[in-house]
């Protein structure tokens, strides 16, 4: 494995480490805490005294850095603490809501790419053509729409009004299409400008006309020269848009009534269930860190300079 990969993978430590500090002083310093959540999840009148015996049982009057070390170290070993609504495991209702989400994030990010590769290629082939400005616009119309207004259109277009599609929930593929393509057409745009941006500039190169010198077949000059060097820089922004997209289920699982994490994180923050949060944010940083790994990863097989770094 080269240095190059070598310190990808270290970063990720701080960066966990960074980001897990970041949403614990965010809990501590907002108005409330967990006891008074729970007191008041139970709808029941509680003195003071009861008041001071929650704090203690949960550990809330120990110093921040207590704290915060006992909830690293719990975290560290999988655990997220309870619900202050439901009561149960953080990590339980995470891993139970994982898959709906999951499916969302790979439905979504598979269509960004597919539709962002055909608009960019073909507006790259069809340089200053309609074709180029069709793609184009479109491409920046998808990039531009908020996401909850555009969920909000298709649902009345193509489930309202044509009856295509059910309009909420989950369960079957008819109800994944409208949330994905919803979550896909911001990134499908930017995927597009940065391919066609990539291959115009590619196909200025000297090899590229060498190799037309030499007669080679425009086709394989695109998918065996052109392409695969304007790929390089796409393949980082996937791996951005993947963390785009995982926080942008809070948004579209709540508009489509999805059930999924983003949908659970937005009832707990609306019901101060603060450990739910906490653990979402965590689980979201640590996939897209992951994800960025892999991408840089895929670096190596893709630019040979850094495969032989």
């Amino acid at each position: 494995m080269s240095a190059f990969l070598k310190r990808q993978i270290l970063l990720t430590i701080p960066v966990l480490f960074g980001v897990s500090l970041l949403v614990f002083s965010i809990m501590s310093l907002t108005p409330g805490n967990a006891a008074e959540a729970m007191v008041l999840q139970g709808g029941a009148q509680v003195s003071g005294a009861d008041l001071e015996r929650f704090r203690h049982e949960m550990g809330l009057d120990d110093p921040l850095p207590v704290q915060y070390w006992r909830f690293l170290s719990h975290a560290l070993r999988g655990d997220l603490g309870r619900s202050l609504r439901t009561t149960r495991p953080v990590t339980d209702i995470l891993l139970e809501q994982l898959p709906a989400t999951a499916q969302l994030a790979v439905a979504g990010l598979g269509l960004a790419i597919v539709l962002g590769l055909v608009l960019g290629i073909l507006s790259a082939l069809r340089c200053n053509t309609w074709v180029d400005t069709v793609s184009m616009v479109l491409a920046l119309a998808g990039w531009s729409m908020p996401s909850f207004w555009l969920g909000l259109l298709l649902i009345l277009l193509f489930a309202l009004k044509l009856g295509w599609f059910p309009i909420t929930g989950q369960g079957g593929l008819a109800r994944l299409v409208l949330p994905a393509v919803t979550l896909a057409l911001g990134s499908a745009g930017l995927i597009a400008r940065l391919v066609r941006a990539g291959m115009l500039e590619v196909m200025q190169m000297e090899y590229v006309t060498t190799a037309r010198a030499k007669g080679l077949h425009e086709r394989q000059i695109i998918l065996k020269h052109v392409l695969r060097n304007a790929l390089i820089p796409v393949i980082t922004m996937v791996g951005l848009q993947f963390g785009r997209l995982l926080s942008g289920t809070v948004i579209i699982e709540t508009v489509f009534a999805r059930q999924g994490i983003g949908r659970i994180t937005v009832d707990a923050i609306q019901g101060r269930d603060m450990p739910v949060v906490q653990g979402a944010v965590l689980l979201f940083t640590v996939i897209y860190v992951l994800t960025n790994v892999a991408v840089d990863i895929s670096y190596a097989f893709v630019d040979p300079r850094i495969h032989h770094a």
